[in-house]
């Protein structure tokens, strides 16, 4: 049997590309441009990875970064997109970066929080989504403020208003189109951590595996498909990983 042979077994073992998609993410799953859905980054990685491969891919989409993780670790899907993640690398082979993204915090446009170090007080209250990147960073470096965490990171804002808590923590692009939806709300006025974006499979795979997924993604850096994926889409503030 060939080495592609092999390595499609891997990473296809039912005959098809299972690609976990976290569809809460508004930079890697979502078009500002496409008819079909869904359409994004992602899902154009998908599609050529299993062209690569052979073989047809099937597209397993999730509300929360954290499902869409559960469901690479249980082995209901082949490939994921996630935020690396030290806890998460436990049981998952990351790639080097190929988008990086930022988080932010926002506030109440009449918030007295103006810096992010104003954040991190006694008393303070942080909405996070459960499970996600910035989520699970938080939960390592914040000391004194209380992290809230909801269902998904669309509900943070909301949660936010409906329940009188201080700050919602998230993604640049996500905080801003809550803000533009609601309004009488503001960014503070820089990012509280660099989130970087990997395609990744279970760590059980093959070193080949893993090399071959990692080369991959450096191609498609390389070549400048990435950049070209998210300029089609038209999103916006996310910047091709250099490493």
């Amino acid at each position: 049997m060939t080495e592609l042979a092999n390595l499609v077994k891997e990473f296809a073992p039912t005959g098809r590309l299972r690609a976990s998609l976290n569809m809460g993410n508004p930079v890697l799953a979502h078009s500002h441009t496409a008819i079909e859905k869904p359409a994004g980054v992602t899902i154009d990685l998908s599609r050529e990875f299993a062209r690569e491969l052979g073989v047809a891919v099937d597209f397993l989409q999730f509300d929360t970064a954290a499902k869409s993780v559960a469901a690479l670790a249980a082995g209901d899907a082949d490939i994921g997109f996630m935020a690396i993640d030290p806890l998460r690398a436990e049981t998952t082979h990351f790639t080097p970066a190929y988008v990086q993204i930022e988080g932010y915090y926002l506030v109440r446009e009449d918030s007295p929080i103006r810096t992010n170090a104003e954040v991190d007080r006694d008393g303070i209250r942080i909405v996070v989504g459960a499970g996600s990147a910035y989520g699970l960073y938080l939960q390592r470096h914040i000391q004194h403020a209380t992290l809230v965490p909801v269902p998904t990171s669309e509900a943070v804002v909301d949660a936010m208003l409906q329940d009188g808590l201080d700050v919602s923590a998230g993604v640049k692009q996500g905080l801003e189109a809550d803000a533009r939806r609601i309004g009488g709300l503001r960014l503070l006025g820089e990012r509280f951590m660099v989130i970087n974006q990997a395609m990744a499979m279970p760590k059980t795979r093959s070193a080949a595996a893993a090399a071959f997924l990692d080369d991959f993604v450096a191609r498609m850096k390389r070549s400048g498909f990435v950049a070209a994926s998210l300029a089609r889409h038209a999103i916006v503030g996310a910047a091709v990983a250099d490493s």
